[in-house]
């Protein structure tokens, strides 16, 4: 689509300076393509001809075909372009502005989790004579024990894992390049203490802590596990272990979080832990409900 020579630069400078997080960048990248594809297909010859009518128009044909999330990112992303082409002096207002999104309103999250007592079984069904089965427990472990996210848990160097007061702590560089530490719950300290010494990582502290599995070798690499290939080996392991629930990296965090306010945890201490910026974000994790509902369901005897 047409705009300039400024134009070009200033839509570039959207992705590469303004939005720093990777997997944001891939998702609004791919949000906005799809608009302009959409835009020159109705003729609109440049990026100045397009009118809240138009973003109108395309997050109404988004609300129909796609979930109201998917229409919302979708909007975001367009407001979100327009507003640094206004700051950029490209356009004179932001036509995405006045444009409302499908109404969505979230109470629980749709991440499955698993009962404490699958997960215990998910992590004892782990092989840990070999180097990949420590590496899967450890990471496994963490997410569980410390609420991480699988990005910053990949993220990790081995020098993130250190010992502070007598008690293994971990270093967890979250999203938004927020650094939060957290003291290790004694099991992980095990898993991670095992993995560690188990694979030789302690005289590499700059390397990262969770790599890949060379082919044939059995041996880790210099590589950093990818997320792709955390979700394959979490899958791998789920149905080893024989559980149905369709769970992924994300279904650790939810699980650590529901297993410790199950047990008498706070919600603000749980905000906390997660590094949520709200209780409200937490309260997503929190599937006590779930219990509840199972056993109002069963009161129904015919």
């Amino acid at each position: 689509m047409a705009g300039g020579q400024k134009a070009s630069a200033r839509f570039f400078e959207f992705f590469v300076a303004n939005i720093r997080n990777a997997h944001t960048r891939r998702a609004y990248g791919r949000a906005i393509g799809d608009f302009l594809a959409w835009c020159e297909q109705r003729g609109l010859a440049s990026i100045g001809d397009i009118e809240p009518l138009h973003v109108g128009a395309y997050v109404e044909l988004l609300t129909r075909s796609h979930s109201a999330p998917t229409a919302k990112q979708n909007l975001a992303a367009i407001r979100m372009l327009f507003d640094w082409l206004v700051t950029g002096q490209i356009v004179p207002t932001n036509p995405a502005a006045s444009v409302r999104g499908p109404k969505h309103i979230v109470k629980v999250g749709k991440t499955p989790v698993l009962d404490p007592q699958e997960a215990r079984e998910l992590l004892d069904s782990i092989d840990v004579t070999t180097k990949a089965g420590l590496r899967d427990r450890a990471l496994i472990g963490l997410m569980v024990y410390s609420f991480a996210r699988i990005g910053a848990g990949l993220a990790m160097k081995v020098e993130d894992v250190y010992v502070q007061n007598r008690r293994l702590w971990v270093r967890l560089h979250e999203k938004g390049g927020k650094r939060h530490e957290m003291p290790c719950h004694h099991n992980l300290e095990s898993y991670l203490h095992a993995y560690i010494d188990g694979c030789g990582l302690g005289g590499d502290p700059k390397g990262f802590l969770f790599r890949t599995i060379g082919r044939g070798t059995g041996e880790l690499t210099s590589t950093p596990l990818a997320q792709a290939n955390a979700y394959a080996m979490i899958r791998r392991r789920a149905l080893a272990a024989g559980i149905a629930t369709k769970i992924g990296n994300h279904s650790f965090r939810a699980t650590g979080i529901t297993a410790y306010l199950k047990n008498g945890g706070t919600l603000e201490k749980a905000a906390s832990m997660a590094n949520h910026a709200s209780t409200r974000t937490t309260q997503l994790y929190d599937r006590r409900r779930d219990e509840m509902s199972l056993d109002e369901v069963e009161r129904v005897v015919i």
